[in-house]
């Protein structure tokens, strides 16, 4: 029998509402918001949380004078839908695309992220 049920992933950003705001849209999922954190969650149970941090250092990519220490990567059916609806959120588009079954960009706060082809 497993221990949990689902592996939660906590990303550090100056604005947990905003970034949440941000990867809702993306993922249709709910937001709920307590006191500088912020919970997005599927029908299903996952979660992506936010956490507000002061100071806060975007990491640099490719690069590892800030390192990125994880990202996320989101399955789409078409890379270029994928990327429209993403940079119409306020994702960027990275110089440096190391692939061609995936697609990488930064999120609002500057966390790598991918968009992978199934």
């Amino acid at each position: 029998m497993a221990i949990a049920r689902f592996p939660s992933v906590v990303l550090d950003c100056p604005d947990a509402d905003a970034l949440a705001r941000f990867y809702a849209a993306m993922l249709e999922w709910k937001i709920e918001v307590d006191d500088g954190w912020v919970d997005l969650r599927a029908e299903d149970g996952q979660c992506i949380s936010f956490q507000s941090v002061e100071d806060y250092r975007a990491p640099v990519w490719p690069g590892q004078d800030v390192p990125q220490q994880l990202h996320l990567d989101f399955v789409v059916d078409d890379l270029d839908e994928g990327e429209a609806a993403v940079l119409a959120l306020g994702a960027t588009k990275t110089e440096y695309q190391p692939g061609t079954t995936f697609r990488v960009f930064l999120d609002p706060a500057g966390h790598p992220f991918c968009l992978c082809l199934t």
